[in-house]
């Protein structure tokens, strides 16, 4: 099912009655979403992220613009009539019910024509557990189930109904570590095995990251960037984009572009053919960092902590934003490093300007 939200426009009335200014939830989103992807909603709370979701599904009205399913405008339909499947953060489970009956619950929904024989229901009740890898649980009662299991549930109590969408309203956020990161893999392979358009709300970048299609990252309702998990990452359109994605985050710094030469501090550390002079802010991810003796910027050097295959090189620098810096390099690149003083060659594609006053990024004559 593709979706495509044409001028999406959400606004509040301002909780302080003094206040007459509305808050705006969601700003002029515009985008379509292919048939058959999976679609990663990134954001920092109270971006937007769920209140879009929200007016995908019809639980929200939108202020202005139109929300189309194929080539049906269901902005005026409400939830139940949209074919939607939705997963929430608390799971919503009926505590009273078998994980057979709250799988079966929105089918028992169904009125009129749709209306399904109680086999018919225990059928795709089945199903859908299978899907899911639960088909053994199906007597249980969701307190004699685990967080992961009980996610498990609610997303076979969305797919029982054989939704065209399914939304995922930070799904995992209720989960450990490793719960969510085997959960997040089980969402990629249901989605891939059934085909549904899904939209997956998360502030979480790196599942957002690991399992989605495309990534719309946002913030405080307008949409900064939409494209593939990596291009986002190599190829930020500005700064706040940049710092969002990326662990560990990117190293900002001070910087300055001189005779087409971007220094930070006084050592010219890249050229940058093309690039006005001027101050610039200066991202660089941290495995854009190769340590060398004659590397162009140097920095001190505060200690080296050993992570296996990888070395995290955790420095300092006048010019640098935060209390220190890190850089990811291979093991041996930092054999015999000693807290001091460190040097380093900067990799122009993980090496990023922004202007220093709007954080929009700066491209030199190479693309760069």
């Amino acid at each position: 099912m593709k979706i495509v939200l044409d001028h999406l426009t959400k606004r509040f009335p301002n909780r302080n009655r003094k206040i007459k200014e509305e808050v705006v939830a969601v700003s002029d989103f515009t985008f379509e979403i292919p048939d058959g992807t999976l679609i990663g909603l990134l954001g920092p709370s109270g971006c937007g992220k769920s209140t879009t979701l929200n007016l995908i599904s019809g639980l929200e009205v939108p202020t202005e613009g139109r929300v189309f399913f194929g080539d049906e405008d269901v902005t005026d339909l409400p939830p139940e009539k949209r074919g939607v499947g939705l997963v929430f953060q608390n799971y919503a489970l009926y505590p009273h019910m078998t994980v057979l009956e709250n799988i079966m619950f929105p089918l028992g929904n169904f009125k009129g024509d749709d209306r399904l024989p109680k086999e018919e229901m225990k059928k795709r009740a089945l199903e859908a557990a299978k899907l899911v890898q639960i088909d053994g649980l199906m007597e249980r009662r969701p307190s004699e189930l685990s967080g992961g299991q009980q996610q498990r549930v609610a997303i076979a109590r969305a797919l029982v109904k054989r939704p065209g969408v399914l939304l995922l309203d930070e799904p995992l956020s209720n989960l450990d570590a490793r719960l969510r990161l085997a959960t997040r893999e089980e969402i990629r392979r249901i989605q891939r095995e059934t085909g549904i358009t899904t939209i997956f709300v998360t502030h979480d970048q790196e599942e957002a990251m690991s399992i989605s299609d495309l990534i719309v990252v946002m913030k405080e309702g307008a949409v900064h960037q939409i494209s593939k998990p990596q291009a986002v990452y190599d190829d930020p359109v500005n700064l706040f984009v940049a710092k969002f994605l990326g662990t560990p985050p990117i190293n900002v710094f001070r910087g300055e572009v001189r005779g087409e030469m971007l220094f930070i501090g006084e050592e010219p550390v890249l050229p940058e053919p093309g690039v006005a002079d001027g101050e610039v802010t200066v991202g660089v991810r941290p495995e854009g960092f190769v340590p060398t003796s004659d590397g162009a910027l140097t920095c001190g050097l505060t200690r080296v902590e050993v992570m296996g295959r990888d070395t995290s090189i955790v420095f300092t620098h006048p010019s640098l934003d935060g209390e220190g810096g890190r850089a990811i390099v291979e093991a041996e690149h930092a054999a015999g490093l000693e807290p001091g003083t460190v040097r380093f060659a900067l990799k122009p594609t993980k090496t990023h300007l922004f202007d220093a006053e709007t954080g929009e990024r700066i491209r030199n004559a190479s693309g760069v």
